[in-house]
């Protein structure tokens, strides 16, 4: 009844726990799986003078201007070492950077896009488990992949994108 054994019960319960948490850390807890973070898109009310900033400042490798009508933006890519920019600026009044530039006048930090390796089962769980996705299908994305965006009130003020890996 000494501390002595206690503290070796006590210890032995830890490590007890210890090794049956990782293990179960190890059991994927959906069917899908998040991948790499694709890009970090940004708002920007000038894209030449932001694609500029990027290639003649920084020094970096900057695509040329592609539209994607179908989600009202034109998109520049910055290639990073490990990840991309994504540079967005709207095409036509009805874009959402559009209606983001009116209450950011500057610009700025759009949303954010993770990679999954499966975009189907991915919307399945997570309308299950109460995260909005703000269209009832995929879209094709500026990489020529299926996307899905996740209302921002559900993921902790951000936007975010998953995209099909």
């Amino acid at each position: 009844s000494g501390l002595l054994p206690r503290l070796q019960t006590s210890a032995l319960t830890m490590r007890t726990l210890a090794s049956s948490n990782s293990f179960s850390q190890n059991i994927p807890s959906c069917l899908w799986k998040l991948g790499r973070l694709n890009h970090v898109a940004i708002a920007v009310p000038d894209l030449e003078k932001a694609q500029s900033m990027y290639k003649d400042v920084l020094g970096a490798q900057v695509s040329e201007a592609v539209a994607l009508p179908e989600h009202g933006v034109y998109t520049v890519f910055v290639e990073l070492g490990n990840t991309k920019l994504e540079l967005l600026h709207p095409l036509g009044e009805k874009s959402p950077i559009a209606s983001f530039l009116q209450k950011n006048k500057t610009g700025g930090m759009h949303h954010i896009c993770i990679e999954v390796d499966d975009i189907n089962v991915a919307m399945t769980e997570l309308k299950k488990k109460k995260i909005r996705i703000l269209s009832e299908e995929p879209k094709i994305g500026a990489h020529g992949k299926p996307v899905i965006f996740l209302h921002p009130k559900d993921c902790h003020g951000v936007l975010v994108e998953l995209e099909q890996a």
